[in-house]
């Protein structure tokens, strides 16, 4: 960290005790008494502290270690609400989940005026590791072991009673399709000639299609909480192999088909070969899953025609990244790999139905 990153307050050793309190793990004879960098580091969306602390006073649950995450100035405003949401993740839905499917949230905070924003998190550094450097995929064994534990989260929250009232809010619609007309306008008159006339075409006949396409969403019928950047990259998993996995980064959660999280993992980000080998062993597992952590009447041919529909809804999910100023290394490859997976799936057959 260099002297021009101002520390936020939330580093302070009295805000850090008062969170800590709230939160149950530290009684009331206990107290910071400092908070030393240990790392800091800049991702494209946020800015990740690792802090250690010192106590006064003795408390057993008293983590040594802790994740500040926070904005980056330059994406304060401008739109993209990030913070905001994840915030309202951990306010709303990670504690309705158990065993937990992320890490320990001290503290979740919201600043409506100045967007600023911060959220402590259990450090998950000693137990917990990410599978591989991105890009570079997982072992099939890891994929495993991420498509379960993801659709057990999904099995706690699928057609919740709470969804669209306590846990999060029903999408509206046509306000979705008004603002991706326009952003996809704006796509194609920043990067011309990169986005030649038959892709266009296919999101021309996304947005007539997109009236018959939703009627799978607001039928509200066998959907859950998904996580929405659901790349393999933002998963914890145990250094025990244990099932303890844990998913981070919930900017992008919203109520959806449970299988938009697989296609965002798979067809955004895996080449043909790779997803010819496992894509269908791995939904056979999803689903698998899902029916033993409780969902009932969702049948496995259901799972393959919503998975199908994820993928064709996923061109949208470049031309988002692109609006929001995400690096072209991540959403160029992406829109190349997902416009493979809809050809191999045949999705463009869901435009004319």
């Amino acid at each position: 960290m260099t002297m021009t990153e101002p520390l936020p307050q939330a580093v302070l050793p009295e805000h850090l005790t008062d969170a800590l309190r709230r939160s149950g793990v530290l009684g009331v004879n206990t107290c910071v008494s400092e908070a030393t960098v240990e790392s800091s580091r800049a991702t494209i969306l946020s800015r990740i502290i690792r802090l250690r602390l010192r106590y006064d006073g003795l408390s057993e649950n008293a983590p040594p270690t802790v994740i500040l995450k926070t904005g980056l100035p330059e994406r304060a405003g401008g739109g993209w609400n990030a913070g905001r949401q994840e915030v309202a993740f951990y306010q709303q839905v990670a504690g309705a989940v158990a065993p937990p499917a992320t890490p320990r949230c001290f503290e979740a905070h919201w600043n409506p005026k100045s967007e600023a924003w911060h959220l402590l998190l259990e450090d998950l550094t000693d137990t917990h590791l990410i599978a591989t450097a991105w890009p570079l995929p997982p072992t099939v064994t890891q994929c495993q072991r991420i498509i379960e534990a993801r659709a057990r989260f999904q099995a706690v929250l699928w057609d919740d009673q709470r969804l669209g009232k306590s846990l999060g809010k029903w999408l509206d619609t046509e306000g979705y399709l008004q603002r991706f007309a326009d952003a996809f306008t704006r796509f194609a008159d920043r990067f011309g000639e990169q986005v030649p006339a038959e892709r266009r075409r296919i999101y021309e006949q996304l947005l007539a299609a997109a009236p018959h396409l939703f009627s799978r969403y607001l039928s509200r019928r066998h959907l859950t909480i998904v996580q929405g950047d659901a790349h393999v990259w933002n998963c914890f998993l145990a250094r025990d192999d244990s099932a303890d996995i844990r998913f981070f980064d919930w900017d992008a959660w919203r109520i959806n088909i449970g299988a938009a999280d697989l296609s965002y993992m798979m067809a955004m980000h895996w080449y043909p070969e790779r997803r010819a080998r496992l894509e269908k062993t791995l939904l056979d597992r999803y689903h698998d899953a899902l029916i033993a952590g409780g969902v009932r009447d969702y049948h496995r041919a259901t799972l393959d025609d919503d998975y199908r529909l994820s993928v064709l809804w996923q061109i949208t999910t470049p031309v988002w990244q692109a609006i929001f100023n995400i690096p072209p290394v991540i959403w160029w490859n992406n829109l190349e790999r997902v416009f493979l997976a809809v050809d191999d799936l045949k999705c463009r057959d869901l435009l004319v139905a």
